[in-house]
């Protein structure tokens, strides 16, 4: 880990969140009366307590892991594009932190809702989801390939993607 006060921006292979406008130049951290710093996440516009830790930079990574910015994700997710969504708070589509903390990612197929599962990060959820979208896309291209038309990959939402 990096030593507090250093101008790091990624420890333990996570990139953390830097602020300008927070005393501890981190976002979701805070310093506390005991003179330990606090990690909260905002969540459908409250904030959850992630934990207490001794110096700003393990609650900086504390709220980097919540927040699902995990790279490994990233680069086994290679050319996969991520669907976004400004209207989600996870920030993807198909994509809502679940009652237990973690991620869960479902998908609409044929008028009904498909669980693609629970993961650890929003960007896991996201990964799974874009490949059962792009799964659905490959078939409905196999199946109706008569009339030379790709399916949108889209899903006709109009909200943009980012490849990672």
């Amino acid at each position: 880990a990096a030593a507090e006060g250093t101008e790091r921006v990624e420890v333990e292979g996570l990139r953390l969140h830097m602020s300008s406008s927070n005393r501890t130049g981190y976002t979701g951290v805070s310093k506390v009366a005991s003179g330990r710093f606090k990690a909260t996440q905002e969540v459908d516009g409250r904030n959850v307590y992630l934990g207490t830790y001794d110096t700003a930079v393990q609650a900086a990574v504390a709220y980097a892991r919540a927040i699902g910015t995990a790279p490994a994700v990233a680069e086994a997710a290679e050319g996969v594009r991520l669907h976004l969504s400004s209207s989600n708070a996870t920030g993807y589509r198909g994509v809502h932190k679940a009652r237990n903390g973690r991620y869960e990612a479902k998908r609409k197929k044929e008028g009904r809702f498909v669980y693609l599962g629970l993961f650890d990060t929003a960007v896991e959820a996201a990964v799974a989801h874009a490949r059962a979208v792009a799964e659905t896309d490959a078939e409905a291209a196999e199946a109706s390939p008569a009339d030379g038309a790709i399916p949108s990959a889209s899903g006709g939402d109009g909200e943009p993607y980012r490849t990672i």
